[in-house]
């Protein structure tokens, strides 16, 4: 080692160098004891002493020295002697991404091709595949918000569980938005996710008071809320929970339009972007820049992070020798 090295040489484990203590305590003892030629030195003469002596009365046992090499070997890895620092990577949260979708009645009509359904699992399949190294959770929300999965890195599960997604399958019809936004947010408490992406893919809702306040408090803690509207602005006529359409007071079919304008609000609280179906790509690649920007400023901190580095490990090889000679044969 050099003069640095000198100067740095610390222990990261310190208090291991405490059972020193008893071992060099009975090496004292021990040789104390020998000094004296045991406690027969007391009533023998000095000159008889050895020829009374048995041969080989040292031996079924292993020399004093090899317990006590074993011994300080171990506790000065223990120890973990430590003299040069190296880099190592911090640990980085993953990036998060839950997907909101909507399982009200209306998602499904036919003003998109074959539906709105169908449109948003597809909008939905894209994003599994952009999203490498990225967390993916999905809830699907209609009279009331039920998680289909957590955040995952495993995005084939994810793509495996939304081919069942349809309005029928939600026990409460319905089309609150409220229920799901809170999910989300107690799921990204749960595993202390931070800047996080939330995208809700929905033709409309039904509370836009309350879905509005629970995006912008996720903004707070923030979380970004985006939003893709599935459907278009001519609407087409609505389903109704038993399966026929919906109709007003004389009878006509009930269109369900896209409210875009109230879609755009809830981007706009949750401090995210709204698009429809035509730029599903753009919001993709914009999901895609915040992951690397997140990627990158991680790499930052990561290079100035360095620790000891354990030297312990060099201890082992003749500790492992001693050891294996406590076993010779003859010894024990």
């Amino acid at each position: 080692m050099d003069l640095n090295a000198l100067r740095s040489f610390h222990f990261l484990n310190p208090a291991w160098l405490l059972v020193l203590v008893p071992l060099w305590a009975l090496i004292a003892w021990l040789a104390f004891r020998r000094a004296r030629n045991g406690s027969w030195s007391q009533v023998i003469d000095s000159d008889l002493l050895p020829a009374m002596r048995l041969e080989g009365g040292q031996r079924g046992s292993a020399p004093w020295w090899v317990f006590a090499a074993v011994w300080t070997l171990a506790a000065l890895a223990l120890a973990g002697p430590t003299w040069r620092r190296e880099e190592s990577p911090a640990f980085r949260s993953p990036h998060d991404w839950i997907v909101l979708l909507d399982l009200s009645p209306s998602m499904s009509a036919q003003d998109v091709t074959p539906d709105r359904v169908t449109r948003a699992r597809y909008v939905i399949d894209d994003i599994l595949s952009a999203a490498h190294d990225t967390r993916v959770g999905l809830i699907v929300f209609a009279g009331d918000a039920h998680p289909v999965t957590p955040l995952t890195s495993d995005v084939e599960t994810v793509r495996a569980l939304l081919k069942p997604l349809a309005p029928g399958i939600m026990p409460v019809p319905g089309d609150l938005l409220t229920p799901a936004l809170d999910e989300a947010g107690q799921l990204l408490k749960s595993v202390a996710s931070r800047d996080a992406q939330i995208v809700v893919l929905t033709d409309g809702f039904s509370d836009p008071s309350h879905a509005l306040k629970s995006a912008a408090e996720l903004r707070e803690h923030g979380t970004t809320v985006d939003v893709v509207g599935i459907g278009t602005a001519s609407g087409a006529p609505a389903p109704s929970n038993d399966g026929s359409f919906a109709r007003d007071e004389q009878g006509r079919p009930l269109l369900a339009k896209l409210p875009a304008d109230l879609l755009q609000r809830l981007a706009a609280a949750g401090g995210g972007e709204y698009v429809g179906l035509s730029g599903e790509r753009q919001l993709i690649a914009s999901l895609q820049q915040h992951q690397r920007e997140n990627l990158a400023s991680e790499k930052i901190a990561n290079v100035e992070l360095n620790t000891w580095r354990n030297e312990g490990i060099w201890l082992l090889p003749p500790l492992l020798l001693l050891a294996a000679l406590i076993a010779r044969r003859g010894w024990v």
